[in-house]
């Protein structure tokens, strides 16, 4: 025991000095390229050189922790420290949603853009009580593993693999999204050849080395994209305030947004823009009443209007391929026609309404709106806290510490790692308010700084000067939350080398996050599903090739998903939060504190509750179905958990009770005194 204490001791001060080192080269590297920048290196070239040094970091550590060994590829041999297991599990959380889209989320909805912060931090606490200490005295490699274990048979199996694809899937869609996003734009490539670009970066390392690469490779990405993430609010907090403690000062430049809404919000030209905005929605929801006959109208006209032009004397080429356009990007039937012009006339409606204060709680017109926004505040945090709890992807990083106390030091760290981001985004968001509050609105159109017209390339701003005034009022500009963050240098006129920090944090966020995500998929496949009910008698060499083709597969598909632009990065990730929660929650908790669930109990809880958060989130969001007590479609969990631990309750208590070794694992999960083997089974 004392040697086994002593080698681990050394381990972890290798790792210390490691990681030191890593750590002192990096921020002596992005000098270095501050250095570059002054003395004349083209931003082109520090976009390429960052994303190459930063793949090339990955891909090297994936080829030097590359193993064979089924524990190291499946759990990192169960010997990962609890501080830097705390390490990779931020950069495993700290996803494309929280790098990218948690501080625009907050500058669009103030306060309450609080319930994305106060329910992830407070997932924590429930996995710190009452998931990660049982897991890891299981001590098996994946969530489904411990269902099958628990509940007995192939059947709760196969509906927690089912539901841990679903819930892994449409996070890892998300991420791949946000590496298309950060790679267009800083390469300068297109959207789609971005994405595969990063596929190739997550591949090499959870293909090579399995959790074990993964690991090693997200405690270093969780160091850059920290550095990147604080070093441009801080600045942008020097520059504002004089003073480099952003959340200190957010609250004084708050006062200052309050004031300044005041004059923005009740300009005229202001009132005027929505007014128009308002107007041109009517007009569109007209346009959707009378199909088919206006569409048939509106191609008629577009027709006749070419032909015109066509036949001028003098034909205008450029006012020709306009029209041209105009006429090719008509709806061309009926069904097409209700989803487009029902997207733009929601985008319409957006910009039509009356913005509300950035530090106003729970903002509406009446009473009922008010009480509305409370009610979605709560279940969207609650949603969010129990899905924490609830995500394949997280609870993994719990198997790989060396013991069960270890695995709640690792709680603890997790959340002192995520807390130094989550802590700051706030500020951010208020200090990029005020510089596009003072700097941009109310400015020329015509002078508009080059970073509005460089993202409106790719989709994430939007410039509609509806009164023709040539002056951007607050209404006339579209941001995409996802641009925030990435566009707060250039916002802020930082110079172009923390552009290329963060993108580079980008990058980590959601490359370290698709890397879990990905082999959590592909390991529910491949263990749980091939191994554990295919073939028991595979051989791990085997079992490695077929997760490794599984991972490429599950790759491709997410990367083609992500092509096609869903959403917004934090509306998926919500949904996988809610997935999971209604899925996995329910299950979990009560088979590790109550001996009576039992297997019907847990598949007829984890169905019920499961199917009812995906047919809330498809019927309201897709399908225009109106919200039940008006809670939006990211919150979906709130009424697939109580419905799925409701469900498994009454359906244990209406069958018979679990066998003897059922119960015998929950009280070996929850005992101390209960030793377990290397594998985590009962002695």
């Amino acid at each position: 025991m004392a040697s086994q204490k002593n080698k681990h001791k050394i381990f972890f001060l290798s790792l210390s000095r490691y990681y030191g080192f890593y750590t002192g080269g990096f921020i002596g590297f992005v000098i270095l390229l501050a250095i570059a920048e002054q003395m004349g290196m083209p931003n082109a070239w520090i976009g390429y050189i960052f994303m190459a040094a930063t793949f090339g970091l990955y891909a090297g550590i994936g080829v030097m922790s590359r193993t064979a060994d089924i524990s190291e590829y499946y759990v990192a041999g169960r010997r990962v420290p609890a501080v830097f297991n705390g390490m990779a599990t931020g950069a495993d959380w700290l996803s494309a949603a929280s790098f990218i889209g948690m501080a625009g989320t907050l500058y669009l909805s103030g306060y309450d853009g609080l319930a994305f912060i106060m329910g992830w931090t407070g997932g924590f606490v429930l996995v710190a009580l009452f998931i990660a200490p049982y897991l890891r005295k299981f001590g098996q490699f994946t969530i489904p593993d411990f269902l099958g274990a628990r509940y007995g048979g192939n059947v709760v199996r196969t509906v927690g693999v089912f539901a841990a694809i679903l819930a892994s899937f449409t996070y890892v869609v998300a991420q791949i999204y946000g590496v298309g996003l950060i790679s267009s734009r800083f390469l300068a490539i297109d959207f789609t050849t971005g994405i595969f670009v990063g596929i190739a970066g997550i591949l090499v390392c959870s293909m090579l080395g399995g959790m074990k690469a993964i690991t090693w490779t997200q405690v270093a990405q969780y160091v850059i994209l920290i550095i990147a993430y604080l070093v441009p609010v801080v600045m942008l907090s020097q520059r504002i305030t004089d003073v480099p403690i952003p959340q200190l000062m957010s609250g004084q430049v708050l006062q200052k947004v309050t004031e300044r809404e005041k004059d923005i919000f009740n300009d005229p030209q202001q009132l005027k823009a929505r007014e128009m905005f308002r107007h041109k929605a009517d007009e569109t929801d007209a346009r959707i009443k009378g199909l088919p006959g206006s569409l048939t109208t509106e191609r008629h006209n577009a027709e006749r209007g070419l032909a015109h032009m066509k036949a001028a004397s003098a034909p205008d080429a450029s006012a020709i391929r306009d029209a041209e356009q105009t006429l090719q990007n008509l709806p061309r039937n009926e069904i097409e026609a209700r989803e487009t012009w029902g997207r733009e006339t929601e985008k319409l409606r957006a910009s039509a309404k009356a913005p509300h204060p950035h530090a106003e709680p729970f903002p509406g017109e009446n009473e009922k709106e008010r009480d509305t926004a409370r009610l979605n505040f709560m279940a969207l945090a609650a949603c969010l806290m129990i899905g924490t709890a609830a995500l394949p992807h997280i609870l993994m990083r719990y198997y790989t510490t060396p013991s069960v106390k270890e695995a709640r030091q690792s709680v603890f760290w997790s959340l002192f790692f995520i807390f130094l981001l989550y802590f700051s985004a706030p500020a951010l968001a208020i200090l990029v308010k005020f510089e596009i509050y003072t700097k941009l609105i109310g400015s020329s159109i015509a002078d508009l700084p080059a970073w509005v017209a460089a993202w409106g390339k790719i989709g994430l701003v939007k410039i509609d000067d509806i009164n023709q005034d040539g002056i951007l009022q607050l209404a006339e500009l579209t941001l995409n939350p996802d641009v925030i963050l990435l566009a707060t240098p250039e916002i802020a006129g930082l110079p172009y080398v923390v552009s290329g920090l963060v993108a580079a944090g980008g990058l980590a966020a959601a490359l370290s996050t698709a890397d879990a995500l990905l082999l959590t998929i592909a390991n529910a496949l491949s263990h749980d599903v091939y191994y554990k009910m295919i073939d028991p008698y595979a051989s791990t060499p085997r079992r490695m090739i077929i997760s490794k083709i599984l991972l490429l597969l599950v790759a491709l598909i997410a990367a083609y998903f992500a092509s096609l632009k869903p959403d917004h990065i934090l509306s998926m990730v919500a949904w996988a939060f809610s997935i999971a929660a209604s899925a996995f929650f329910p299950a979990l908790v009560l088979g590790i504190f109550w001996k009576r669930a039992n297997k019907w109990g847990a598949v007829a809880g984890m169905a019920v509750g499961l199917g009812l958060c995906l047919f809330y989130l498809v019927s309201v969001k897709f399908y225009g179905m109106a919200p039940w007590f008006g809670i939006k479609d990211i919150a979906a969990g709130a009424f697939g958990v109580p419905a799925g631990m409701l469900t498994l309750v009454v359906v244990s208590l209406l069958t018979p009770s679990p066998d003897t070794a059922a119960q015998n694992l929950v009280e070996h999960c929850r005992y101390p005194h209960l030793k377990a083997d290397a594998d985590g089974r009962s002695a």
